[in-house]
Order: C-alpha cells, then structure tokens, then sequence
C-alpha cells in the first residue's frame, strides 16, 4: 500500500495547464527606452494603458532614468552629497554665533568645578 503523504493526480514540477485554464492574456505592447549609457529596455504595457505609459522609465543596468528618444535620452539625476550633523549647524549659525555657544557651554562647565 502506498504512503498516505503523496499527492494524488500531479507530480512533481507539474503547473498550470496552460491558457485555457488561466484565461487569455491581456493584449501587450513593448515601449523602448534608452538611458546615457546606451541601454535600451523595453516593458510591456497593456495596450489599454493607453496614455498611462511612463515617459521615463529607471534603467535596470544602471539605474540611470532612460527615455523614449534614443537621440536624446534624459540627463542623470543630481544626487546631494550626504551631510553631517555639523554641516546643517554651521548653515545655521555663524562662526561668532557658535564660538559664543562654546564659550557659553565652558563656563558652565567651570562654574560647576568640572574643568579649570
């Protein structure tokens, strides 16, 4: 007698039988887009999408943003540098304003005995 565990009326790897089971696919378009590099990719939309086709799509090699005008393809995002604590503060305030802070902070430190 067989083991009570299989699995009766597939096999292993077996999927879906195929379109008639899943229904029809819906008709598709492909849209080429081109970045600086010169990578071309092509998603398809469904041709109902119509107008809600992406003028700019990311690259997927490169991440750069890729047009539809190869001649032409959009310039490259300008990323910020990433900046520290002390690069907002000094925006802030001034070098006076800042060494008044300090020697603020110092004789308070003073004041209670915790440095000369």
């Amino acid at each position: 007698m067989a083991s009570g565990n299989a699995i009766r009326g597939s096999r292993v790897g077996a999927g879906p039988m195929g379109e008639a089971e899943r229904g029809d696919a819906a008709p598709r378009v492909h849209i080429s887009y081109w970045c600086s590099n010169g990578h071309e990719t092509s998603p398809s939309f469904a041709e109902e999408a119509g107008l809600a086709v992406p003028e700019i799509w990311d690259c997927p090699r490169c991440g750069l943003p890729a047009g539809q005008d190869q001649a032409n393809p959009p310039a490259a995002n300008h990323n910020t540098p990433y900046k520290t604590h002390l690069a907002y503060v000094k925006e802030r305030r001034s070098e006076t304003d800042g060494q008044a802070i300090l020697d603020e902070a110092l004789q308070s430190l003073r004041d209670r005995g915790l440095i000369k």
